[in-house]
């Protein structure tokens, strides 16, 4: 084995910390958005899913990538990095097509979701959360030791 192959077994073993420092709040607060989400949609589904289907879809669709977010930032690693890039990037879009959508056309949403208004029933923190996760993803140092 060579010295290069030994210094990429040993970052596989021991991914970069994502959590450290701000990191570590991104995480408290998609671990609270997960919660949020979840539980919003997870009731909103079981009891009225009638009267607000798109509305209800979008926010269970919301606590997912808050969930696989927060996994990814508490795994580590360049894999996790990146999959949390791509994924708060996918998120910004998403928060700011529905806070668009529900804005110009109000009709197709008869109750609010995460990303209603670009998240202004959960004080702005679903457009504001995906730009702070993209900028700390971008600017935390790439190699850390765990």
């Amino acid at each position: 084995m060579t010295s290069g192959e030994a210094d990429v077994t040993a970052a596989e073993e021991k991914p970069a910390r994502l959590i450290s420092g701000p990191g570590m709040l991104l995480v408290w607060f998609y671990g609270v958005m997960v919660v949020g989400a979840v539980s919003r949609s997870a009731f909103q589904i079981a009891t009225e899913f009638d009267r607000a289907p798109l509305a209800y879809t979008l926010s269970a669709v919301a606590g997912v990538v808050y969930g696989f977010i927060t996994y990814t930032l508490i795994r580590g690693g360049e894999t996790a990095r990146r999959a949390a890039q791509v994924c708060c990037a996918a998120e910004l879009v998403g928060v700011l097509t529905v806070g668009t959508w529900t804005l110009v056309g109000s009709s197709a949403f008869p109750d609010a979701t995460v990303w209603s208004d670009y998240g202004m029933g959960y004080i702005f923190i679903p457009v504001l959360l995906p730009l702070s996760a993209m900028y700390w993803l971008r600017k935390a140092p790439a190699h850390r030791g765990a």
